[in-house]
Parts: C-alpha cells; sequence; structure tokens
C-alpha cells in the first residue's frame, strides 16, 4: 500500500535508459577490476575499480539531464497524503454502498 498519492512512491524505480547504462558500465567496471585482481596489474585494478565507475557515473548523469531518465519523484507533505487517505476512504466507502 502506497501512502503518497496517486500511486507509488518509486515510479519508475529507476527503469531508464539512464539507470541501465550507469549500472552496465560500473558493472564492468568491476569486472575489470576482478581480472586485473587475477593478473596482478593493480593500474588495471585502480582502473577497473574507480575510473571506469565514474565514467559510468557521469554517463548517466549525462543521460539523466537528456531526459532519458525517470526523475526524481514528487514530495509530498503530510497535508497531501492526508487528503489522499482520506480521499481513497470515501471512495471506498462509496464501493462497498
Amino acid at each position: 500500500m502506497s501512502d503518497a498519492p496517486g500511486g507509488s512512491i518509486h515510479p519508475g524505480h529507476g527503469n531508464s535508459p539512464a539507470a541501465w547504462t550507469t549500472v552496465t558500465i560500473i558493472f564492468l567496471g568491476s569486472v575489470v577490476a576482478g581480472v586485473a585482481v587475477v593478473m596482478a596489474e593493480w593500474w588495471l585494478f585502480f582502473v577497473g575499480a574507480v575510473g571506469v565507475p565514474l565514467v559510468g557515473l557521469v554517463i548517466g548523469k549525462i543521460l539523466s539531464s537528456a531526459g532519458l531518465g525517470t526523475g526524481r519523484p514528487p514530495r509530498y507533505s503530510a497535508e497531501d497524503v492526508a487528503h489522499a487517505g482520506a480521499r481513497k476512504s470515501r471512495e471506498e466507502g462509496a464501493e462497498t454502498s
């Protein structure tokens, strides 16, 4: 059950091209870092563990700014939530009558 008026508190849950691209790039960075540890190439480890994720975050922010993200959900005041709860109660009462 959601406290927010009109539905979910987390619309989209980050299911957007910007989010998926960011996560994929960061995941690839962790793969590079893992392979680098096995190879004992510490410079490559730092590239995979620090450099690639930073690039992923920047690309994700750029994509989000370009409109490919879900955006932040609106913040609701306690008054908005109370009004929505009262409206929902009235609607449910009308359906049972």
